[in-house]
């Protein structure tokens, strides 16, 4: 256990570089809902979870009461996940989904620990050809998915607990650097 925890610590101070960034992407993402867009997001398993976690503090709100955004994570709609996974491939759990709820100026958040799950990459594919705005969190870099994307945040960690870990504190990140940038009073 205190390993583990020594190397949430270690790999969460090499993620200081991510803040410039974030902050970047909550300017952008302000833009974005302030014209009508939406954000979209995808993951498997856990990254699921994070994905699901990031639309819910955007419809609800974070830490400060403002207007709902719209996000819609992917996963989520167990109907038409389980109907595209029995009529196509794999690889359209979420892409199929992104041509049906993605427009041009709307960002697709995609989270995986890996950067190689192929239904995420293929999602980001559809994305980047329809100009959907495309940024992923994953795992160590080099990997597909973050060389696909717009822009990436790979987090430097040796276990997927711990990309997971930091993951969530990116999310958390981006939602304060989102309500700073619509100007939501503290």
């Amino acid at each position: 256990m205190a390993d583990h925890f020594a190397e949430l610590c270690s790999a969460a101070q090499r993620m200081r570089f991510a803040t410039p960034r974030i902050a970047a992407w909550g300017t952008y993402l302000a833009g974005v809902f302030e014209n009508g867009g939406r954000l979209l997001a995808c993951g498997n398993g856990g990254s699921a979870a994070e994905a699901q976690h990031l639309t819910g503090e955007l419809v609800g709100r974070f830490r400060r009461e403002r207007r709902p955004l719209s996000a819609i994570a992917l996963h989520a709609d167990t109907s038409a996940l389980t109907a595209i996974g029995n009529d196509y491939d794999e690889a359209e759990l979420f892409a199929r989904q992104v041509r049906a709820h993605g427009r041009p100026g709307d960002v697709l958040v995609c989270l995986s620990t890996s950067g190689t799950s192929q239904n995420v990459v293929a999602a980001a594919k559809t994305a980047h050809e329809m100009g959907v705005t495309t940024w992923a969190f994953t795992g160590p870099a080099p990997n597909p998915l973050a060389a696909l994307c717009d822009d990436a945040v790979a987090v430097d960690a040796p276990s997927v607990a711990t990309v997971q870990e930091l993951h969530l504190a990116l999310v958390h990140a981006l939602c304060e650097a989102l309500d700073d940038a619509l100007g939501v009073p503290a």
